[in-house]
């Protein structure tokens, strides 16, 4: 057996007796936490998409469960409405932060155990702690929304791919499932997995050490993708009739070109041509995505059901018109809002909103008055100062990175540089994807930047590891001397 398998065996019998005990224990207090947020704001935090993914669910569950058909089913995950609704049955959103807490609590566990197996317990409650006080990781595990459930995604990946030696059978299927659930969660997030799994392809294939050779590990990878992909596909055709993998998507590309100027330059010049629905609206278009599809005035909102159908069918010709008429500016917009999006991760988001308080009659009424009781519904979250201290946590995370790389560099650990590979193509991605394909917003990249305070956490602990493996060496080999 080779040395990684002995390892490995060592590491998934942790689970077991007092061991197990303690592992369970050590996590739960993780998951605390991370929970502070919620207690601090006295409530859950919110926004107002989180209305509709509570709201959805019981919609799309009685047309799974009752057939009960509606006419609209909301344009938010169905997956991620669907799971968190035992959990809160329109009563109370407290369990589901319990849930997202727990989740997050035990990836990174994983995480570290496949990293640093040498005092996980006291290690991990450090770091986790730490990440849930200077990060965005414990403000987003509290968040009733599934933003959270994308780097879990990505670090199941890291773990079935790199480290899938450290897990149990059991584990392994959780991670599965975990991973399924963060992909189904989001649409940007099956982006974001489609596209890490293809870079792993990659990346093995130009790899000839055999450790870097993995395709079962791969495979695994893959089928959580296709599951992932299926579900979305069966669900949006037994509820809508016709098999889709965004459902009811607003024209999120069409919105950004016309933001960005060229999709707008080319509808001045072609609208007399085109007679699209879209150029029925030219003065309602907007320099704001956000503004032109979800204002009330904007373009799309103030459509009819008819002209909606029609600008939703007219997204892919316009955006491919505007590539080839202005390629150039376009890639110039489309550069620029990837750069403003990698560098927009501040803690905002989190403040009253009128229509949030309108939907708690409907979507959870009990619940209302203990959110008017909240820091949140009278903006007395301290947003700027968290988001200074994670913008100094990640600044010093980088040059810890920095510093500790050529230390670890000479040691070619498979699973640190799959971590580091899978952590920096995450966060880069996700400015790529949401920037240029949606809109700039801090909430996107604040989502995965508690990834880069990990990845440096994880760097200190894999460089104590290796300064008490050569205390210990020297130390056995002074011994041996002295015999």
């Amino acid at each position: 057996m080779t040395v990684g398998g002995i390892v490995g065996q060592k590491l998934v019998q942790h689970g077991k007796g007092r061991l197990g005990a303690l592992r369970c224990g050590a996590i739960l207090l993780g998951a605390l936490f991370l929970a502070w947020p919620a207690f601090y704001n006295g409530f859950p935090l919110i926004y107002p998409d989180s209305m509709t993914y509570l709201a959805s669910g019981r919609v799309v569950a009685r047309a799974l469960f009752l057939h009960q058909f509606s006419q609209y089913y909301g344009v938010r995950s169905f997956f991620y409405s669907l799971v968190i609704l035992p959990f809160h049955w329109n009563v109370s959103p407290l369990p589901i932060v319990a849930l997202q807490c727990l989740l997050v609590a035990y990836v990174v566990w994983l995480v570290v155990r496949s990293i640093a197996p040498r005092h996980t317990v006291a290690r991990y409650l450090i770091l986790i702690l730490a990440l849930s006080i200077f990060t965005s990781a414990s403000w987003y595990a509290a968040f009733i929304m599934p933003d959270i459930l994308g780097p879990l995604a990505y670090l199941s990946i890291y773990l079935l791919t790199f480290a899938r030696e450290t897990l149990s059978r059991t584990e392994r299927l959780a991670l599965c499932l975990i991973a399924w659930w963060g992909i189904t969660a989001h649409s940007s997030h099956l982006l974001l997995a489609g596209g890490l799994w293809m870079l792993l392809v990659v990346v093995v294939a130009f790899r000839r050490k055999p450790y870097w050779r993995r395709p079962r590990s791969l495979r695994v990878v893959l089928a959580i993708l296709v599951v992932a992909g299926a579900s979305q596909m069966a669900l949006h055709g037994y509820l809508y009739g016709k098999p889709s993998l965004n459902g009811q998507r607003p024209p999120y590309l069409m919105a950004r070109v016309i933001a960005d100027g060229p999709g707008r330059w080319y509808l001045d010049k072609n609208c007399a041509q085109l007679h699209w629905a879209i150029c029925n609206h030219m003065s309602q278009l907007s320099d704001n995505p956000d503004s032109l599809l979800w204002d009330a005035n904007g373009a799309y909102q103030s459509a009819s059901d008819d002209e909606r159908n029609e600008i939703d069918h007219e997204e892919m010709p316009l955006v491919l018109a505007t590539i080839r008429a202005y390629p150039q500016q376009q890639l110039s917009r489309s550069a620029a809002n990837f750069n403003q999006q990698l560098l927009a991760f501040g803690l905002y988001g989190f403040d009253a909103n009128p229509w949030m308080l309108e939907q708690f009659n409907e979507v959870m009424p009990r619940a209302r008055s203990r959110y008017l009781q909240s820091r949140q519904a009278h903006d007395a979250l301290p947003l700027d100062l968290i988001t200074e201290i994670q913008w100094w946590t990640i600044v010093a995370s980088l040059a810890a990175i920095a510093a500790l790389f050529p230390f670890l560099w000479q040691r070619h650990s498979t699973r640190l540089a799959g971590l580091s590979l899978v952590v920096v193509a995450t966060v880069v991605a996700n400015a790529l994807v949401t920037g240029v394909m949606s809109v700039v917003d801090d909430r996107y990249g604040c989502r995965v930047m508690w990834m880069i305070p990990l990845l440096a956490g994880i760097f200190l602990l894999d460089w104590l590891n290796q300064r008490e493996t050569a205390r210990e060496e020297k130390v056995s080999e002074q011994g041996q001397r002295s015999r």
